[in-house]
């Protein structure tokens, strides 16, 4: 009887080594291959680093550009007058972030036409009643307008909600406001300092201004606490005299700017001052959504 081939522990056969190496191989030229494909049909890109391309640091407002084929022009605006939706980060400090053509021009005219006929001199919270009041600070006119009075409506307080990730339920109801030449709103906080004002729908955490109208000269949404290099945004030659207080946004018809007026721990953000500059040339239009804690029940105001 022939003896046995003897091989040693640590020798493969070679016919196994050459076939590991070529599935090795094949997997590589396939993969190689796909890649390619990829690449050639735009699914796939290398990233690239520039001197351009850096990281914006906290409060670095350089990195806002305004880019041309994000800018709603009468070209590219759809039958609803309204351009390509995308979302503009601002600051961190308070977080800002503008929603670009969150409305279209449609339910701006449709929110400015049921809000006309009840408009009324606009008022602020008493802190110590917590009733409203004039005050010299608000000079604007402005009106409620009940939480799901139409389709329209329902339908802005939904989509203000999966942007938020707050529910519907948790807004006071939207607030359409009106600036003639000379009216302002003095720098203020949305967030409450006293137990009266919380009582509906807890501490607020948020607001959703949504400008309804384009403003000539003046009216921007300005925050004078707000950190960071504030010179430094593209607009910046355009802002009027009070606008160059601090951090502004000059309003563009169908834009939502949102902030936050907590901070991610559930402490009060100082940084969130805001108030609206006195409109210079033309007059504005807007509305206010603001978002509580807990759910808010007034649905009327």
């Amino acid at each position: 009887m022939a003896p046995k081939p003897k091989y040693s522990r640590f020798q493969q056969p070679r016919k196994t080594t050459s076939s590991s190496s070529s599935t090795i191989l094949t997997s590589l030229l396939i993969f190689t291959f796909v890649v390619l494909i990829l690449l050639a049909l735009g699914i796939l890109s290398i990233p690239t680093t520039s001197s351009s391309d850096r990281v914006s640091k906290p409060n670095d407002l350089t990195h806002i550009a305004r880019n041309s084929l994000h800018t709603s022009t009468s070209e590219d605006d759809d039958d609803d007058g309204n351009g390509e939706q995308w979302t503009e980060v601002v600051s961190w400090e308070p977080r800002t972030f503008i929603y670009h053509n969150f409305l279209t021009k449609a339910e701006c005219e449709h929110l400015i036409n049921i809000a006309k006929p009840n408009m009324q001199k606009s008022s602020v919270v008493d802190s110590t009643t917590g009733k409203s009041k004039d005050s010299r600070v608000r000079t604007s006119t402005g009106t409620f307008l009940d939480r799901g009075l139409d389709k329209i409506v329902r339908n802005i307080e939904k989509r203000i909600a999966d942007y938020t990730f707050i529910p519907v339920e948790h807004g006071k109801a939207l607030q359409v406001l009106h600036y003639e030449v000379g009216q302002k709103y003095e720098p203020h906080y949305d967030y409450f300092f006293d137990e009266f004002n919380t009582k509906y729908g807890g501490q607020r955490i948020a607001t959703v201004l949504m400008y309804l109208s384009d403003v000539e000269e003046g009216g921007e949404t300005v925050f004078p606490a707000a950190k960071g290099n504030i010179s430094s945004v593209p607009w910046w030659n355009e802002l009027s005299e009070c606008g160059k207080k601090g951090l502004s946004i000059k309003p563009k018809r169908g834009d939502a700017l949102l902030f936050w007026s907590m901070k991610p721990d559930a402490t009060a953000d100082p940084s969130s001052l805001h108030g609206s500059c006195p409109v210079i040339k033309g007059d504005k239009w807007s509305c206010t959504r603001w978002l509580g804690i807990n759910e808010h029940k007034n649905t009327t105001g």
